[in-house]
C-alpha cells in the first residue's frame, strides 16, 4: 500500500526552560497527531532533512498541553531552552497510508486534494490545485488556471462549497474578481 508524510505542525517558540514548545498546528486531528508517545519524522523549513546534532531527524511525543488556545509540547529530544530554541521552525510529519482518510468526513489530507480539477458550480473549468496553502488566518487553494494564472481561492464552505476526492473534483463559487481579474474601468469613463 502506497503512503505520504503529512506535515501535521511546526515548532514554534520555547516556552519555559525545560524544553516545551509551541507547536503550529496543521492538522484538524492534534489529540491523534501529538497522543504520548507519537513520533515525528523532522524536517527542515524548506521541506529537506534537519541538518547539525542540534536538529533531531525525529522527535517523540513525552506530553502535550494547552496554553491560551496554543499546543505546548515536550518531546523526549528536547530537554532545554536551548535545544528548543535550535529546533524552532522545524516541520513534523507523519506517514499516512494512500488509503487513510480523516476521521471527519469533512476533513482532507493535502495530498489527496493537489492534482485534482477545479470547476465552478455550473461546471466551467477553472484548472487544477496546485497546493493547499496553510495561512495563519484560512487555508486557501492555489489553482493553476487553465489560461497559466495562479489563482487563490479561501477554502471555506461558502466560496468551496463541494469536495469530490473520489470524482477527482473541487467546485468553487465564481464570485467577481475572485477567478477571473475585474476589469478597471477608464477613469474618464461616466
Amino acid at each position: 500500500m502506497a503512503s505520504t508524510e503529512v506535515v501535521v505542525g511546526r515548532v514554534g517558540k520555547a516556552h519555559g526552560i525545560k524544553g516545551e514548545v509551541s507547536v503550529e498546528l496543521r492538522t484538524d486531528e492534534p489529540e491523534r497527531r501529538f497522543a504520548d508517545g507519537v513520533v515525528l519524522v523532522t524536517r527542515a523549513p524548506d521541506g529537506g532533512e534537519p541538518h547539525g546534532p542540534s536538529r533531531p531527524r525525529s522527535l517523540s511525543v513525552r506530553s502535550t498541553r494547552w496554553h491560551q488556545s496554543r499546543l505546548l509540547v515536550t518531546f523526549a529530544e528536547i530537554r532545554d531552552r536551548t535545544a528548543a530554541e535550535a529546533a524552532r521552525g522545524l516541520l513534523l510529519a507523519v506517514t499516512v497510508d494512500d488509503a487513510e482518510t480523516p476521521e471527519d468526513p469533512e476533513e482532507f489530507y493535502d495530498h489527496q486534494l493537489v492534482g485534482l480539477r477545479v470547476e465552478t458550480v455550473d461546471g466551467r473549468p477553472v484548472g487544477v490545485l496546485e497546493e493547499v496553502v496553510h495561512g495563519s488566518a484560512q487555508d486557501l487553494l492555489s489553482v493553476r488556471a487553465e489560461d497559466g494564472r495562479e489563482v487563490l481561492v479561501p477554502f471555506v464552505v461558502q466560496l468551496v462549497p463541494t469536495v469530490d476526492v473520489p470524482g477527482g473534483r473541487i467546485v468553487v463559487e465564481d464570485l467577481p474578481g475572485l477567478l477571473t481579474p475585474v476589469e478597471e474601468e477608464d477613469e474618464g469613463s461616466a
